[in-house]
């Protein structure tokens, strides 16, 4: 396996993005669906986690349904201080993950929470560690996109 995903990386992504079985031995099953072996496909996901192919495997949660609070969020990041102030927020646990946009507010990440207070506990730990202020967009309305990104 390399650092580019091969021909059978990119359908073993597609094919996690549709779900993950709620079985016994999930890895199995998706092995079974993909003609693979179970290591196979354990190795497979964890070296592209590893190597930053995926940023991340595992479940995505409803946090409000779990009784927290998520928030999108934005600063605006002078260029020099961007990569640090990126390194800032990935070490916040609050802080779900973050992106740069072409605009004023450049940087942009989703705070999330265990409880709908925290998300402002959360934004002013962001503004006391990195000294900008944080324009907070809270949610109105949820839509599912259904997102999928062909590999």
């Amino acid at each position: 396996m390399t650092a580019t995903p091969d021909a059978l990386d990119r359908r073993l992504i597609n094919a996690l993005q549709g779900g993950f079985p709620i079985v016994p031995r999930p890895f199995a099953a998706v092995a079974d669906a993909l003609g693979l072996d179970e290591d196979e496909v354990i190795g497979r996901i964890a070296h592209l986690v590893e190597v930053g192919i995926l940023s991340r495997f595992g479940p995505m949660l409803d946090a409000e349904r779990l009784g927290g609070a998520v928030c999108l969020c934005a600063l605006a990041v002078p260029a020099e201080r961007f990569e640090a102030v990126a390194a800032i927020l990935a070490d916040m646990p609050a802080v779900a993950h973050n992106y740069e946009r072409r605009h004023a507010l450049n940087m942009w990440f989703v705070l999330a929470t265990e409880t709908p207070a925290g998300i402002e506990a959360a934004a002013r730990a962001v503004e006391a560690a990195t000294g900008l202020t944080v324009a907070r967009f809270p949610k109105e309305r949820e839509y599912f996109i259904g997102m999928r990104v062909e590999a």
